[in-house]
């Protein structure tokens, strides 16, 4: 994968800043989000599977809006942005036709676990 889109799986600004919030020197805090988002993240994929599934518009549209935020939060840039797209097409197109972005939102999900995994150690 190109540098490019490694920049793109994990904000470092953001990293940073998570690190920052936690002792000086200790990962805790940064480790505690992590595994609190790699918890949570996939458990709100499996949420707009079942939206798609059910046909469910508002549903949907608020799995995608937690995961856009939750991503936001620990610089997960490429999640956060294709949930911020599902979240908007979502409003305005037929839930059929957002399967392809929703398998690209699970494959960002797999580069993300990846990086995440690699700082959690």
């Amino acid at each position: 994968m190109c540098s490019a889109k490694n920049e793109l799986v994990l904000d470092p600004d953001a990293i940073a800043n998570l690190r920052l919030l936690g002792d000086e020197g200790d990962d805790t805090f940064l480790r505690e989000i992590l595994a609190i988002y790699l918890n949570d993240v996939p458990q709100r994929v499996s949420d707009l599977k079942l939206a798609l599934e059910r046909n469910d518009q508002p549903f949907f549209t608020r799995s995608a809006h937690t995961i856009k935020g939750s991503s936001a939060n620990v610089g997960a840039r490429e999640l956060k942005k294709l949930a911020e797209m599902l979240e908007a097409r979502s409003k305005n197109e037929p839930l059929t036709s957002l399967g392809p972005a929703l398998a690209e939102l699970e494959q960002a999900l797999v580069r993300a676990e990846v990086k995440m995994r690699e700082l959690l150690g």
